[in-house]
């Protein structure tokens, strides 16, 4: 996808640097160009951060990310827009997966999880698994961002090598009409 489809839906920096919340939480932080910027290092850091934050057993997920890409100078709404990798629907398989790769990793049988959405549930089951949920999120997470960061420096790479590569051939076709064309004149 090229920069001005992103750039199309990115929010003002104005509007970041002024947003209240924002600016009391990290202050001269948000003055940081990186943070809407649309190069590599930015773009993949802020897949990085994001696949990492969505798969954070918590609702404050997007806070998490924004924060990171903050500090660590990413690209913020890339960061935070990856978070909604988790979503109502994509919950239950993949935190069901983190639990799995957890038990896997401790040795820990799987226990049967019937969940529903109240505070018994938090009582109860959740101190059964938590520990392989968190550990299994840990490294999912880990592997998805280390993934995302690779294949998006890789995918950028190969874009910019054809973007070189084509401009060279319409180079290359302008001066081969050219020189047709002052040879034809010659020719006269």
């Amino acid at each position: 996808m090229s920069r001005k489809f992103f750039r199309r839906y990115m929010p003002d920096h104005e509007k970041i640097r002024n947003h209240r919340l924002l600016n009391r939480l990290f202050g001269k932080l948000l003055h940081d160009p990186n943070l809407l910027h649309l190069n590599r290092r930015s773009v993949s850091g802020a897949m990085a951060v994001g696949l990492f934050c969505a798969f954070i057993p918590l609702p404050t997920q997007m806070l998490v990310a924004a924060a990171a890409a903050i500090v660590f100078r990413v690209n913020l709404p890339i960061a935070v827009g990856l978070v909604w990798l988790t979503n109502p629907v994509t919950i239950p398989p993949m935190f069901y997966f983190c639990y799995k790769v957890g038990t896997w990793i401790l040795g820990a049988p799987l226990q049967p999880v019937d969940f529903s959405l109240s505070w018994e549930w938090m009582e109860h089951e959740l101190g059964l698994i938590w520990q392989p949920l968190l550990l299994g999120c840990f490294i999912v997470g880990s592997v998805a961002a280390a993934t995302g960061y690779g294949l998006t420096r890789l995918f950028w790479r190969l874009h910019v090598i054809s973007h070189l590569r084509e401009r060279r051939r319409r180079r290359l076709e302008r001066e081969a009409a050219k020189l047709q064309v002052d040879s034809e004149d010659r020719l006269k």
